[in-house]
């Protein structure tokens, strides 16, 4: 990783034009730790990761302050559940996209050696209309990871695969972004419990901490603090807000 992973913090009020997005809420998210954030649809999850992407140009911040141990930008890679792979070029170009749009000398070696930790070592010159959905998630992660940055914001982006596939990507995510500061938005009560080492609640409320279960993550899914855990999330996410 190219420099130590910072602390996130965000207060303030977001809208779009007349219509808010949320109020008044106070997120910490701590340096080098998963941090998971649940809530219903609409409640404005994705937009925090907009301001923290610097993406919301097309937002009314109202006292806003996002703050990190030092400026965010340049720092901040993010993964959607779209994987927004370029269908005409190849894994590995896909892969190298970043330096190629930046201009900058693509590092092949670097991008080999990702690949192989993706298990897509075989894939590199493939297509990604070849592939399945799980190895194409592979090769977004395989972007992010070439990205190289100490902040990771995670939009959703397993939760189009099947179970199987999605418990491995948590896994494979969890080993290879390790003492990154990461920010994952989910529905997923199962993979908050079983990644997050905060959790926390958003609704048109606010945002409430939820304790994590005990264990190291990535949790193993049928351990039983981390079905408690995600038991008491649904009884949460359940309860109107």
């Amino acid at each position: 990783m190219s420099d130590l992973a910072p602390a996130l913090s965000l207060t303030g009020s977001a809208s779009f034009g007349d219509e808010p997005v949320f109020r008044d809420i106070r997120l910490k998210v701590e340096a080098g730790q998963w941090t998971c954030l649940l809530g219903a649809s609409g409640v404005g999850k994705s937009t925090i990761l907009k301001i923290f992407a610097g993406l919301s140009d097309e937002l009314t911040l109202k006292g806003m302050a996002a703050a990190s141990n030092g400026q965010l930008k340049g720092r901040v890679t993010l993964l959607a559940q779209d994987d927004m792979l370029l269908p005409w070029l190849t894994v590995q170009q896909n892969v190298l996209l970043g330096a190629r749009l930046r201009g900058e000398r693509p590092d092949i070696i670097r991008s080999e050696e990702i690949l192989s930790k993706v298990g897509l070592s075989g894939k590199a010159k493939s297509k990604p209309r070849t592939l399945s959905g799980g190895q194409r998630q592979r090769v977004a992660l395989a972007r992010t990871l070439m990205e190289d940055r100490p902040v990771v914001l995670l939009d959703e982006p397993f939760s189009a695969l099947d179970a199987l596939t999605r418990a491995r990507m948590q896994d494979l995510s969890a080993a290879l972004l390790v003492d990154r500061t990461v920010l994952l938005v989910t529905h997923d009560p199962s993979e908050a419990a079983r990644l997050g080492h905060a959790i926390k609640v958003m609704t048109s409320s606010g945002i409430e901490d939820f304790a994590p279960p005990n264990g190291t993550v990535p949790r193993p899914y049928d351990d039983i603090d981390v079905l408690k855990t995600q038991a008491h999330l649904y009884s949460r996410l359940s309860r109107p807000t």
